[in-house]
């Protein structure tokens, strides 16, 4: 016998029989999505009311689905605010809606919480049940694997594709093994952005697992949060979450902190996903040149090429990491509209920009820093994001 509960806490929920199902990935794990909302970043409050699905047999968790209730767009990075602004035009409320994602986190993993298809596909259609039931405009699920975005299209879902920037590890051996795959104009670019930060007397540290203290957490907190304040935004994380994940996730926690005469004035918080490094936020005191891309991308390439780790993820955006030697690869979301009529427009829409994707994508691989295609670009087959974990 199966069943599906909708619950609006994982306090409900044993750790170890979520944590079976997140298949080890810490942005999946029941620590990490409980800090999130026990902490108050991501709770009705914030409007992020949780709404997961447990699928069972008998007494068994066999299947969940991390399924939220929102009354925003925020926190996402797949923009729909077009969507929300076409149904405000016409009268009708676009939220709340539901949202299948890890809040904050652009980072491409499963949802579907199940192995078996058949659990899959029970999922998706009681995600599409509580839909209708909550009478919502439209239900979406952000950063699924491949085989997850199409099985859920096979459900009626609509395919949506965006851009992230990866950099991929070659066996190199060092730094400077990897800069020389690059052309000369764009090695030499690098090396002067290099020794901007060397030249301000800038160095840097690595700290991983236990090596982060409270006092670390709480320095990279005030420069995370003055980063937003300087971009006239509120962040959405507190220092209570840093300190809940860096206390029950440290072995896939990396700090990058730059020293200026001893003293801290950045860092950026990293996450190891299996064999992936993910750049996630970053935040800084003083400005100095090239301060930015040390911290956050050369430095994140060289702990990978020390440590192994066979890919860096910049994040979502910003054609800037392009000549940095992250290349584009393509991300998958699904999406259901409750609104026929909408439903057929943003079908139109999303039809057009993945034309527009595609074309977008070979523009930036041709203007690739690499000297040849066998430097780092993806091919055509891996170009959209390939995890399975």
């Amino acid at each position: 016998m199966r069943s599906v509960e909708v619950v609006d806490s994982l306090a409900r929920v044993p750790a170890e029989d979520w944590n079976r199902l997140a298949g080890g990935n810490p942005l999946l794990s029941h620590a990490f999505l409980s800090a999130l909302h026990e902490t108050g970043c991501a709770s009705s409050a914030t409007g992020w009311t949780p709404q997961f699905l447990l699928l069972k047999s008998g007494a068994a968790l066999t299947g969940a689905l991390p399924l939220y209730l929102k009354e925003h767009s925020y926190g996402e990075y797949v923009f729909d605010w077009a969507w929300a602004d076409a149904y405000h035009r016409h009268g009708i409320a676009y939220y709340p809606k539901l949202l299948c994602a890890i809040p904050f986190t652009p980072v491409t993993g499963a949802r579907l919480l199940a192995a078996a298809d058949a659990d899959q596909d029970i999922l998706i259609r009681a995600a599409l049940e509580l839909a209708r039931k909550l009478g919502v405009s439209s239900l979406h699920c952000l950063f699924p694997t491949p085989p997850e975005a199409q099985r859920m299209c096979a459900h009626g879902m609509m395919p949506r594709t965006t851009v992230q920037f990866h950099w991929r590890n070659q066996g190199y051996a060092s730094f400077d093994a990897f800069l020389a795959g690059f052309s000369h104009d764009k090695r030499k670019k690098v090396k002067q952005e290099r020794r901007k930060a060397a030249a301000a007397g800038i160095r840097f540290k690595w700290l991983e697992g236990d090596e982060i203290r409270e006092r670390d957490w709480a320095f990279f907190h005030r420069c995370y949060r003055q980063t937003y304040r300087e971009h006239r935004s509120t962040p959405y994380l507190n220092l209570e979450f840093f300190c809940r994940i860096g206390a029950a996730l440290p072995r896939h926690l990396v700090l990058i902190v730059a020293e200026r005469d001893n003293v801290p004035i950045a860092a950026s918080l990293n996450v190891r996903v299996a064999n992936r490094l993910c750049g996630r936020h970053w935040g800084a005191l003083q400005h100095h040149p090239a301060l930015h891309f040390e911290t956050c991308y050369y430095q994140g390439i060289e702990y990978c090429i020390a440590r192994g780790i066979a890919t860096f993820e910049g994040g979502s955006r910003g054609e800037h990491k392009l000549a940095r030697g992250l290349m584009p690869v393509e991300i998958l979301s699904a999406h259901w509209l409750a609104h026929p009529e909408f439903a057929a427009a943003v079908e139109q829409f999303l039809a057009r920009e993945a034309r527009g994707t595609e074309r977008y994508v070979d523009e930036l691989a041709d203007r690739s820093p690499y000297k040849s295609p066998a430097g780092a670009a993806p091919t055509s087959n891996e170009r959209r994001a390939t995890s399975n974990e």
